[in-house]
């Protein structure tokens, strides 16, 4: 009922806040869960099915809400479903504050924090480098429907299929904790992922890509629990909740700029987006075995 740029300034309103709250929420789970290891990375691996959830559960209600009634009334459901959220969000248990306000570092200089921290600096670059590699997923499920021999519409059964693999990965990590360090787990971790693209790239028939497409979101969900290991186990107490953030911000922009990047550059060649995807985490996990082993 606007001009385009409305809702567009809305969409942007909304994306400032997301970090603030995906991060925030994340940064309080080790002292909800409690001090033990195992106990926080269960949490960890409910807070990556949250994620699955949200990501899977979302769209097939805005799906289901458009054909019956129209678009608007699903926005209007979602928007009435987040209000609910915020009241629940209250419900969560007190936990006292880890520092004072006056500790907390500001955010530049927390990012440069990072930056020098080994371990940190790895969660960051991997953390973005994976985020903008499986954001060609959803684009090229929808353009490869026509090499793959079925009809466009198939396309919701392969992202459906990757959210299924993430529901599945994060039930994974909670009824087996992940047990190894972080640092280095991320970086094999992340090498599967990279894997699980080329898979989904060569596939040639449509079982082997639902297969493949399925394999990542496992495989990504137990990247992203090894991401929140990191930041919650490697950051100073003061600063969790701003190393937090941060990571979530450019990891939320990494997965935008993965999904134009994979729309422009599709065109050509169908499965080149996956490609780079998997040549991009290649080189990340190559820089990670070097800072580790060069510190």
């Amino acid at each position: 009922m606007t001009p385009p740029l409305v809702p567009g300034l809305l969409l942007i309103a909304s994306g400032l806040v997301g970090p603030l709250l995906t991060g925030g929420i994340s940064s309080r789970l080790a002292a909800i869960a409690g001090p033990a290891k195992t106990s926080q990375r269960r949490a960890q691996g409910w807070d990556v099915a949250t994620y699955g959830i949200g990501g899977t559960i979302g769209p097939s209600l805005v799906a289901a809400v458009s054909a019956w009634a129209n678009p608007a009334t699903a926005a209007l459901i979602l928007a009435g479903a987040t209000f609910m959220a915020a009241a629940v969000v209250r419900l969560l248990p007190y936990t006292s504050p880890a520092t004072v306000a006056a500790e907390v570092p500001r955010p530049g200089r927390t990012l440069l924090m990072m930056i020098s921290n080994g371990p940190l600096r790895r969660t960051l670059y991997m953390t973005v480098v994976v985020a903008l590699a499986v954001a060609a997923l959803p684009i090229t499920a929808v353009a490869s429907t026509g090499e793959l021999g079925v009809a466009p519409a198939t396309a919701g059964i392969l992202t459906a299929a990757y959210g299924l693999g993430g529901l599945l990965g994060s039930a994974g990590v909670m009824i087996r904790p992940l047990r190894t360090d972080a640092d280095p787990l991320m970086t094999w971790l992340a090498a599967a992922v990279g894997i699980a693209l080329c898979g989904a790239a060569i596939a040639g028939t449509f079982p082997t890509a639902v297969a493949a497409f399925a394999g990542a979101g496992v495989l990504n969900s137990y990247f992203f629990a090894a991401t929140l290991a990191a930041r919650s186990e490697y950051s100073p107490p003061a600063a969790r909740g701003q190393v937090f953030v941060w990571i979530g911000a450019l990891k939320i922009t990494a997965g935008s700029a993965g999904t134009a990047l994979a729309g422009a550059l599709i065109a050509p060649i169908t499965r080149f987006p996956l490609y780079l995807s998997a040549g991009l985490i290649v080189l990340a996990v190559v820089m990670s075995v070097v800072d580790r082993h060069h510190n």
